[in-house]
């Protein structure tokens, strides 16, 4: 499974982007899907997840009421809504998969990983 992170830009505090992630392969729909960050000089952090279905979601508390983690999989592509953005959410976000169906907010638990995009956000 190859995955392409997109969406990511400059945004005021207090703005809004989706990201999408979009991945090839015939096996999407059972993977569980996560999005994690990465800011300068610190460690990849979780920020959302979901199982295979999209009926389950886990967010980490800095983004909780803020963030929404989504997907549709019949265009293999999972979402995340970001809004009330602040400067501390300025990462490169990258999106995840893993073949359990299940979801992790583990990054160790995951097979497959995107790019990466670029979120600014300026006060």
């Amino acid at each position: 499974v190859q995955l392409q992170a997109s969406g990511g830009g400059l945004v005021q505090a207090g703005g809004s982007l989706r990201l999408s992630c979009t991945a090839s392969g015939r096996t999407f729909s059972g993977y569980g899907m996560g999005w994690f960050r990465q800011a300068p000089g610190k460690e990849r952090e979780f920020v959302a997840t979901t199982t295979w279905s999209g009926g389950s979601t886990y967010y980490a508390d800095s983004v909780k009421g803020r963030f929404t983690i989504s997907r549709d999989n019949a265009k293999n592509t999972v979402y995340l809504q970001m809004n009330s953005l602040k400067p501390e959410d300025t990462a490169v976000y990258y999106c995840a998969g893993r073949s359990s169906g299940y979801y992790s907010s583990d990054r160790n638990d995951y097979d497959y990983w995107g790019r990466g995009t670029q979120v600014t956000v300026s006060s």
